[in-house]
C-alpha cells in the first residue's frame, strides 16, 4: 500500500466526534458500543446518539451506565439509548448478551479495554487479562452477533486498537506469558495488535455478508484506561518529549471511532487502521523516536497473522468451552 492508497478525510488531530458525526442522520439503525460507562466510549455513544442512532450502552456497571444513558438523551434529544450488561472477561455474559438481541444491529464498537494491568493476571481460564479484555472478548461478542449484523446487510465494526501496537507482535507461542517475563506494555501490544489483526480477517471473511471492520488509534486521552499506570510516569513522558507527545480531550479522542462508524468514505471499507481520522501509514520497522508512535506495524495488517490469530481465538474459545458458533 503507498501513502497515494491511504485514505485522507477533512478531520484530524483536534477535531472532536461530535465534527466527524455533523450531518450525518443514521435514524433507524442500531449501535452497540461496549465500555460506554466512562472515557471515549461515552463521547461515542453520545455522537452516534446525536446522528439519530438508536444506541445501546453494553458495561459492567449498569448504574454508571444508566447516569450515561440519562445524560446522553438529555444531551441530544434522543431518548432511544439504552443500557445492558456485558462483562468481556465472562463468557456466560457475552453469550447472554448476544442471545439477548433481536433484530438487525448497524453498528458494533468494540471500545472497552483495559492497559498495563502491572502484575500477570489471568482469567477463570487461565488466559492473560488484557488479551481476553482487549482482543478474545470482542471476537467472542462479534461472533455471538454476527448474524445481527449480516441482517442489516450494510453493517460495520469499529476496534478500537491503540499506537501500543508498535510494542508487540501477537506471540502465538507465549500469548498468556507462562515462559517468558511479563511486561505490563508488551501484553497490551500484542493484544492491540490483535485487535487490528481482527478487523483484516473479519473483513476477509464476513464482506460478503455486508460487514466490514476497520481498526483505530483513538490518540493519548487521560481516562480510567490508564488507572494501572503511574501518573507520574505519564507527566514525565510528556516533559520529556518536549512537546512531541500532546493527549486529546475525550471529545478528540473519540473522533476516529466516530469517523470510522459513519462517514460516507468508509462505505463498503475493511481492514484498515486509522490514527487522528486519517489512515494510517504501514510500518516496516518501528521509528527509533520513542515518541514517534504512529503509524501501523505490518504485522498488524498481515493477512496470515490474521487469519492464523482468528483460528487461534477459536481454539481459545472452544477450549473454554464456550460454544459460540464458528463464523
Amino acid at each position: 500500500m503507498t501513502t497515494t492508497d491511504l485514505i485522507t478525510t477533512p478531520f484530524g488531530f483536534e477535531s472532536t466526534a461530535a465534527d466527524v458525526a455533523e450531518g450525518i442522520d443514521l435514524s433507524g439503525t442500531r449501535a452497540v458500543v461496549t465500555g460506554a460507562a466512562s472515557g471515549i466510549g461515552v463521547e461515542t455513544a453520545r455522537a452516534l446518539a446525536g446522528t439519530g442512532a438508536a444506541v445501546t450502552l453494553a458495561v459492567r456497571d449498569l448504574e454508571a451506565g444508566a447516569r450515561v444513558a440519562e445524560d446522553i438523551s438529555a444531551s441530544t434529544g434522543n431518548p432511544d439509548v439504552a443500557v445492558a450488561a456485558l462483562d468481556l472477561v465472562d463468557r456466560a455474559s457475552i453469550d447472554a448478551f448476544a442471545k439477548a438481541w433481536e433484530g438487525p444491529l448497524h453498528l458494533l464498537v468494540n471500545n472497552a479495554g483495559v492497559m498495563a494491568i502491572q502484575e500477570l493476571e489471568l482469567t477463570r481460564e487461565g488466559l492473560e487479562m488484557q488479551f481476553a479484555t482487549n482482543h478474545l472478548g470482542h471476537f467472542a461478542l462479534a461472533l455471538g452477533l454476527h448474524d445481527a449484523l449480516a441482517a442489516d446487510r450494510n453493517a460495520r465494526i469499529v476496534s478500537v486498537s491503540s499506537s501500543g501496537h508498535l510494542r508487540s507482535p501477537v506471540i502465538f507461542e507465549d500469548i498468556n506469558f507462562g515462559f517468558r517475563p511479563y511486561e505490563p506494555f508488551l501484553a497490551y501490544g500484542q493484544s492491540k495488535t490483535a485487535n487490528v489483526l481482527f478487523a483484516v480477517e473479519a473483513t476477509r471473511r464476513w464482506a460478503g455478508d455486508g460487514i466490514t471492520a476497520n481498526a483505530l488509534m483513538p490518540g493519548g486521552i487521560m481516562t480510567n484506561l490508564q488507572r494501572h499506570v503511574d501518573p507520574e510516569r505519564m507527566e514525565r513522558m510528556r516533559a520529556q518529549s518536549g512537546g512531541r507527545l500532546r493527549f486529546k480531550t475525550v471529545e478528540q479522542g473519540a473522533a476516529t471511532s466516530v469517523l470510522l462508524a459513519v462517514s460516507p468514505q468508509l462505505e463498503g471499507v475493511g481492514g484498515r487502521y486509522f490514527e487522528d481520522c486519517n489512515e494510517a501509514e504501514v510500518l516496516m520497522k518501528r521509528a527509533e523516536e520513542p515518541y514517534a508512535m504512529r503509524g501501523v506495524a505490518w504485522y498488524a495488517l498481515d493477512a496470515g497473522i490474521a487469519e492464523r490469530l482468528w483460528d487461534e481465538s477459536l481454539k481459545l474459545l472452544d477450549d473454554n468451552d464456550n460454544g459460540l458458533e464458528q463464523q
